[in-house]
């Protein structure tokens, strides 16, 4: 056996005599000995060890065999899951007006109609469960809450086909959080609502600055007034979007939420996010902040600095873990308002990106969305493949204008996964 091109050695932050072995395979860290890859090499390990390493993803047994091992990787994910996820757009319509929204000239007063809600549920039931075990969905906008009364109907309908079909359904919302009342979550709850992504753009005064209600008052007190409220009652996570400018104020909503009441306990997980920079057919007016690369320095920093204080606090965060495109799952399609098809709500309303939609269903996406771009020699050569293949579709799309090269995260992990897989272990993620 040999060291796998997908084990990462670092030296230990405790142990001078001792450094860390990382399988971006497995995302598994271990403490060794620093001679280990010496004793390996000249055959002085025993079996017992090389089993133990070989199990962690720390070795192979060839170089070929891993490299099929990987090209078959996602094909095996895929294979494995067992939910149907379905997100719905329902509406590109907000009570905020948010300075960077990411859906630009796409927002306005579009609902999906009672025609295209129908059409969804029937498309809902059409798909093939037989190694599934449930229908998750994330209702989306827009502001999903401004349809309430559609999440309610379409809810009951898709509840009652998996009861009939011996299968669990549940959803979440990503909403702005200023209509999520204990009122609406009391009715949604037994329907299935189990969580809800929340967003708060750093302590209040950077908040309502970035997201203010249309009137343009601010937005923040009512938005964590609602998270106190309901999150006894449905999972309530917290995300953020940063500038190079202001993140380094986000600790300061940290130490907010904990002062009043929303410590880790009521608040299970928080992650930060940068706004990235959008292309001129949908951006949004007066806001040219973002970045248009992963690659781009100051967002090691920012994510590393970030993820430190959240995990500091006590608060959980992402781990690091094996990440294909969403567009890569088989299993997972966005909805739009109209009833058109999507791989990612970054996609939505752009030309060539549409897959197929309601009525007629799915067409064959393959080619035009660069499945499978990451099955090239450097990439499989790369040392952070899994925690890659290939990158983030649409940013290479705003990046390049298609899909079909790779938005390599080389760079990025270069300066940060050390501290990422440090970190990790410090907090037992």
């Amino acid at each position: 056996m040999k060291l796998s091109k997908y084990a990462k050695i670092y030296p230990s932050a405790e142990d001078r005599e001792s450094m860390v072995l990382f399988s971006t395979k497995r995302t598994s860290a271990v403490l060794v000995p620093s001679g280990l890859i010496e004793d390996l090499e000249k055959g002085r390990l025993s079996e017992e060890e090389k089993t133990a390493l070989f199990g962690l993803g720390m070795l192979t047994r060839n170089a070929e065999e891993e490299k099929q091992e990987m090209l078959q990787y996602v094909r095996e994910l895929n294979d494995l899951n067992k939910s149907f996820r379905f997100i719905l757009i329902l509406n590109l319509d907000c009570n905020l007006g948010c300075k960077y929204c990411f859906e630009g000239t796409r927002k306005g007063k579009h609902y999906l109609s009672d025609e295209t809600a129908e059409r969804f549920i029937e498309f809902v039931k059409g798909r093939d469960y037989s190694n599934k075990e449930e229908i998750k969905i994330t209702f989306y906008g827009g502001e999903p809450l401004l349809s309430t009364e559609r999440i309610v109907s379409i809810s009951q309908k898709i509840l009652s086909f998996a009861k009939s079909k011996g299968l669990k359904y549940s959803f979440s919302l990503v909403t702005n959080g200023t209509m999520l009342t204990p009122k609406v979550v009391k009715r949604l709850v037994p329907l299935g609502l189990k969580s809800a992504k929340v967003t708060l753009d750093g302590p209040k005064y950077i908040h309502d600055k970035f997201r203010p209600f249309k009137s343009g008052t601010g937005s923040f007190d009512v938005i964590v007034r609602n998270i106190k409220d309901v999150c006894d009652s449905i999972s309530v996570q917290i995300g953020g979007n940063y500038t190079q400018e202001h993140y380094r104020e986000f600790p300061h909503l940290l130490d907010y939420l904990a002062d009043v009441g929303l410590t880790p306990d009521k608040v299970p997980f928080i992650k930060f996010d940068p706004v990235a920079h959008e292309t001129s057919e949908f951006a949004p007016p007066d806001f040219n902040d973002g970045c248009n690369s992963i690659n781009e320095p100051w967002l090691s920093e920012a994510a590393l600095y970030l993820r430190e204080e959240i995990l500091k606090r006590g608060f959980r965060t992402a781990k690091i873990t094996p990440s294909p495109c969403v567009i890569e799952l088989h299993d997972s399609v966005v909805v739009n308002h109209d009833g058109t098809l999507y791989k990612c709500p970054g996609l939505i309303g752009r030309k060539g990106c549409c897959v197929g939609d309601v009525k007629n269903g799915l067409i064959d996406y393959r080619g035009s969305h660069a499945l499978d771009v990451w099955k090239n020699e450097e990439c499989l050569e790369c040392g952070y493949l899994p925690l890659c293949f290939g990158g983030c579709k649409y940013m290479t799309l705003v990046a390049t204008g298609d899909m079909k090269g790779v938005s390599c995260r080389k760079e990025y992990f270069d300066r940060t996964l050390s501290t990422l897989v440090s970190q990790d272990i410090q907090y037992e993620l």
